[in-house]
């Protein structure tokens, strides 16, 4: 099993309204991946209950069958239009962390 650990920091240009439209955008563009793309297992995106001391805004945890199987995820269309509508247009940053388990 692969995990595939992402945080980002929404642009702070956006109002207060507009972050919480964009986290339930982006929580369920990749939710819904589950099912649509070979070899991802599960995707979890944590948008509430940020605490003060977080840096970033929003969290994606996805669990995936193997290292090849996150290449496949990674340039997926289903992926890259989530990514490029729902995500990439509103982040600043983004850090990433992917392991074996």
């Amino acid at each position: 099993m692969v995990k595939h650990i992402i945080l980002w920091t929404l642009n702070p240009e956006l109002s207060e309204d507009n972050k919480e439209t964009v986290k339930l955008g982006i929580k369920e563009g990749l939710e819904g991946l589950v099912g649509k793309i070979p070899g991802l297992i599960d995707v979890k995106v944590q948008v509430g209950g940020r605490l003060a001391s977080s840096t970033a805004d929003l969290m994606l945890d996805c669990t995936l069958e193997s290292e090849e199987a996150l290449k496949v995820y990674a340039q997926h269309p289903e992926h890259l239009a989530v990514a490029n509508t729902k995500v990439r247009p509103y982040t600043v940053q983004r850090a990433c962390l992917d392991y074996e388990e």
